[in-house]
């Protein structure tokens, strides 16, 4: 089976700094780097690693070359990466010390494709794939409604959280990820509890805390996260859900792909970077071994 992704490609610039900055404040990095990212592209490297077979859809800038050709090496199929004119995606991201980070995003070319470009990249796509998206990007209903008519699986992760945006997702998803702090966001913005959201599986990251899978409105698996000492969790999030994506592609029970999911975080946050950071599948089996 496939795992199609609409999904952002962004070029990411790290700064590490000694504390965030306060308002007005002008503050020295010691230390900076530049690498792939981007919700969309971290979750295809991820789910590709996890040894799925994985077809992007997306658009990078004239300066974009380099992201494809990373994505590529990383086993994703990248024939539905369009150029577009505007500069490629970027995010300025801020490390502190403990690993926790601030980001500025900036959409660019992950805002230019259109729906002629979506369509023709599901044209073969049926029952048994997935279609995986974020809110990084343009016509994330339009294209979850075709999967939907077509027979896919649709996995939608809310973030960045905008409520209209997810309010409107919600018919036509599948299994609606978020972390603590977007559900509830979305829960107060309905008005309604967890239970009460109506879609198939609510899958609720929470960290440190680990990940519940709600199925119908109950709690049917918890998985804990890993301890390890992070470095950078940038992108984790992303690393988890590709990785699970990947677990259910493969026949997985929900709490083994969330195992699967979570040994692959806590590789990644011991490490500096976002999709170059994600492990491979054999490196998390044999985390889960030890």
């Amino acid at each position: 089976m496939t795992l199609f992704n609409l999904g952002s490609i962004n070029i990411d610039n790290f700064y590490r700094v000694p504390h965030m900055p306060a308002p007005g404040e002008t503050l020295a990095a010691e230390e900076h780097s530049v690498g792939l990212g981007g919700k969309g592209a971290n979750q295809s490297v991820a789910s590709a690693r996890a040894g799925s077979q994985v077809r992007h859809i997306g658009a990078v800038g004239p300066e974009g070359d380099w992201c494809v050709e990373v994505l590529t090496q990383a086993g994703v199929d990248t024939r539905h990466i369009t150029r577009a004119q505007v500069a490629t995606g970027h995010a300025n991201i801020l490390i502190d010390p403990e690993g926790e980070n601030q980001i500025i995003l900036y959409p660019g070319a992950n805002r230019t494709f259109s729906r002629d470009h979506v369509s023709e990249a599901l044209s073969d796509a049926g029952p048994g794939d997935t279609l995986i998206l974020q809110n990084e990007t343009a016509l994330t209903v339009e294209a979850a409604t075709l999967a939907k008519s077509k027979g896919l699986r649709v996995i939608y992760s809310a973030a960045p959280f905008v409520a209209e945006d997810a309010k409107a997702m919600l018919p036509v998803t599948d299994m609606l990820v978020l972390n603590e702090i977007e559900a509830q966001q979305l829960t107060d913005a309905l008005g309604v509890g967890l239970a009460d959201l109506q879609v198939p599986v609510v899958l609720i990251t929470k960290g440190a805390d680990g990940a519940v899978w709600m199925e119908n409105g109950v709690e049917t698996a918890q998985v804990p996260a890993f301890p390890v000492t992070p470095v950078d969790t940038t992108g984790a999030g992303d690393c988890f859900i590709g990785y699970v994506a990947a677990g259910l592609d493969q026949g997985m029970l929900p709490e083994e792909a969330m195992r699967l999911g979570s040994a692959a975080s806590a590789i990644k946050v011991t490490r500096f970077g976002t999709a170059d950071a994600i492990p491979t599948r054999d490196e998390v089996d044999r985390f889960l071994q030890d």
